[in-house]
């Protein structure tokens, strides 16, 4: 089993195990715990999971769409047959729909179709979110610049979380700040999400932001070091619980699987250069193993 492997089903033992079940605005309860800490080695090991499958190509597009594209437009996310955030997206006419979870004059949750007018301008959009706030503070291009000039700052904080741009926001980051520090030649980060769905997010997330270190690192002339992941509400839905008692039970039953490798085209040199179409021509992850796919549903 590959160490990422053994500590996602660690968390996902623990969870039910000493977790509580919590009512949530989906209408749909979560097993919870109020928080969790996660460590990996990228120089050691590339952190995709085999004890499920993971559509990486889909993950790496969409972190690419956030902070290389740096932009809010599901479109480009579909035209790669990227379909992750369609319940999400505005409307033509600047309206977005969707049945939420609220509560009612008695205190109780109920379902409720709701309709936000986010204004013709954010059509087709998640709103001020995610690459929005990427691109309006440069997010990625003031990191390499500060990584490449001075290397020793410790100001290198980069959040997706502005408060000015939350009520125009469909729904805030989750994932919504990271830390980088230059240590022994090596690229380290600390990641911090506020709220994962560990079944369906996690997994996203987490070889996301591994491609992201190795991009960083390979543009700036470092190697990849430590990624350090902080949990605020790390949480497992009652309805996906099934799912992850078979990933569990693969862990244990089947056989170990090896980690399969990141290649970055050695001729990009630019962070923007490489190549996002759906063919990640300079993006690949080799060697992928897995044990098939698991079906989760969505929260939303």
């Amino acid at each position: 089993m590959t160490k990422w492997d053994r500590q996602y089903l660690e968390l996902c033992k623990k969870i039910l195990k000493d977790g509580i079940e919590v009512e949530s605005r989906t209408g749909t309860n979560a097993i919870k715990l109020d928080g969790y800490y996660l460590e990996f080695n990228l120089g050691e090991e590339f952190p995709v999971l085999t004890t499920k499958k993971l559509y990486f190509t889909k993950a790496i597009l969409e972190m690419l769409w956030i902070y290389q594209v740096q932009s809010n437009d599901v479109r480009w996310l579909q035209e790669r047959n990227v379909n992750i955030w369609d319940g999400w997206e505005i409307g033509e006419d600047g309206i977005w729909r969707a049945t939420q979870t609220v509560l009612d004059e008695n205190g109780n949750l109920v379902k409720q179709e709701i309709a936000k007018d986010f204004g013709i301008e954010n059509a087709h959009t998640i709103g001020t979110a995610y690459g929005f706030i990427a691109e309006r503070y440069k997010l990625m291009q003031s990191l390499i610049e500060t990584i490449r000039k001075r290397p020793t700052d410790r100001r290198m904080v980069k959040s997706l979380w502005q408060d000015e741009y939350m009520p125009t926001a469909v729904l805030p980051s989750c994932v919504w700040s990271t830390e980088w520090n230059v240590w022994n030649n090596k690229i380290n980060l600390w990641v911090h999400q506020r709220s994962c769905d560990i079944p369906l997010g996690l997994p996203f997330n987490v070889t996301q932001y591994a491609v992201l270190a190795n991009m960083i690192a390979h543009v700036t002339g470092y190697e990849p070091g430590i990624m350090r992941w902080s949990l605020n509400d790390p949480h497992i839905y009652v309805d996906q619980v099934s799912g992850i008692q078979k990933q569990i039970r693969r862990g244990e039953e089947l056989e170990d699987l090896s980690a399969p490798e990141l290649w970055l085209n050695p001729e990009i040199k630019e962070f923007f250069d490489f190549d996002n179409s759906e063919e990640l021509a300079d993006i690949k992850v080799l060697k992928y193993k897995h044990h098939g796919p698991i079906p989760f549903p969505i929260s939303q």
